[in-house]
């Protein structure tokens, strides 16, 4: 069974560096954002999508 890619369903996930810091800032496929220190905290944020955020305007 073929499963699309992330980029197929349009979850595209973004982490950048901040340079100068240790400071890690993404931004999720629904647009939330974002920042911390430790790598594994901010994928375990964007993965567990949607708990720990929800879409913007979601309900807001």
């Amino acid at each position: 069974m073929n499963t699309p890619s992330p980029a197929a369903t349009g979850e595209i996930y973004r982490v950048d560096w901040l340079p100068g810091t240790d400071t890690l800032h993404g931004t999720c496929h629904c647009g939330r954002e974002h920042t911390a220190q430790d790598p594994v905290e901010m994928w375990e944020w964007m993965l567990a999508h949607p708990q720990g955020h929800e879409p913007r305007g979601a309900g807001r």
